[in-house]
């Protein structure tokens, strides 16, 4: 019965001009996944979420799935995604989302959509006996995390000429901000900050945040 599913679904791709091979595996799904990652550049696996406000009926296979990967993990909702447009990428200057942004970036220019760049900033606890912050602080903070966006921007627009790029440098949450920004999008790309044989259990707080609100289809980059 699998066979015959799967090559149903490998003739339905070829019609289509694709090269397909098939593969039937026994066991854990997750595992069998994870296994897979490692001979192929992008993993592609679908999910039961429907939205934000939906969630999901079977649990987070997809956090599982992208933590354990050995490739880039492309996570699809069960959302209909037949008009949206624009690609959203993450990005805290850290190794991680510079691969993000090299893949979002491309991603965005070969299909013609804006790019949408999100940096985000969040404050330190007050002290005790202190009712707010010193307006230079907020400032210098927002300062600092435009810069450090126009620092991982830099050379994208040679690289990319006609890619248009929105800025977006706000307080707050990374993984809320960048779930917010893709309610629209086609695609969101984050990175993840797992390395390592234990680490590769370990997504990082946004990138686990992203998924589990899954507003769009979405990519963990390595």
């Amino acid at each position: 019965m699998t066979e015959t599913m799967l090559a149903r679904e490998a003739t339905r791709l070829q019609s289509r001009g694709l090269t397909v091979d098939t593969r039937v595996g026994r066991g854990d799904p997750v595992g069998e996944l994870i296994d897979a990652s490692m001979v192929g550049d992008l993993l592609v696996i679908g999910s039961d979420h429907r939205g934000p406000s939906k969630g999901h009926r079977r649990g987070l296979h997809g956090v599982r799935i992208a933590a354990g990967a050995h490739s880039p993990v492309a996570v699809v909702p069960d959302i209909d995604l037949t008009d949206r447009s624009g690609v959203v990428v993450g990005i805290d200057g850290s190794v991680d989302s510079e691969r993000a942004l090299d893949f979002a970036a491309e991603e965005a220019d070969r299909g013609g959509d804006v790019l949408t760049t999100v940096t985000t900033w969040t404050t330190v606890p007050l002290p005790v006996g202190m009712h707010g912050y010193p307006s230079t602080y907020l400032s210098g903070m927002q300062q600092a995390s435009e810069e450090t966006l126009a620092i991982a921007l830099a050379g994208i627009g040679q690289q990319y000429p006609d890619l248009v790029v929105h800025r977006v440098v706000e307080r707050g949450s990374p993984g809320r901000t960048i779930s917010d920004r893709a309610a629209k999008a086609r695609l969101v790309v984050v990175g993840s900050h797992g390395r390592g044989a234990i680490a590769r259990f370990l997504l990082g707080s946004t990138s686990e945040e992203v998924l589990a609100r899954l507003a769009t289809a979405t990519v963990v980059v390595r």
